[in-house]
């Protein structure tokens, strides 16, 4: 007996052009513990890690969504931040400005890798926007 898989509707009257990508990003104690639990434990596949910048990212069985892992000195649980690709986020940032959605500073850049900005809902809950800057994943 085959099961279909329902699946949502995508938005199409979106107000700046996202680019398919959706990072959940999830802060970590220790990375190669995470690393390894993320694998073992849930079957995810290290897609690159940055040991600099403290952060990797996981892939999962869902096209085009990630697990990214963030290093920090202090896990805060349930402070889980989807971050949406987008193709122009200077466009997206503008637009969201417009509708008064405060943002936590300035865009910054991954030199070579990622434009990324953070902004909140009314609820106080973190989101973020990123553009990538290269085709290439990270080695």
């Amino acid at each position: 007996m085959s099961q279909e898989t329902q699946v949502a509707p995508v938005a199409t009257n979106t107000p700046f052009e996202y680019n398919e990508n959706l990072t959940l990003s999830v802060g970590v104690s220790d990375m190669e513990k995470a690393i390894e639990w993320y694998g073992d434990v849930l079957g995810l596949e290290l897609v690159y890690k940055l040991e600099q910048h403290g952060w990797c990212e996981m892939s999962t069985a869902t096209k085009h969504v990630t697990i990214g892992l963030g290093q920090t000195e202090e896990v805060k649980p349930g402070s889980t931040t989807p971050t949406f690709g987008v193709v122009d986020i200077e466009e997206s940032r503008k637009h969201l400005e417009s509708k008064d959605v405060r943002f936590d500073g300035d865009t910054y850049e991954i030199e070579g890798m990622v434009k990324l900005c953070m902004f909140y809902d009314p609820d106080g809950n973190s989101y973020m926007l990123a553009q990538s800057l290269t085709t290439e994943i990270p080695s």
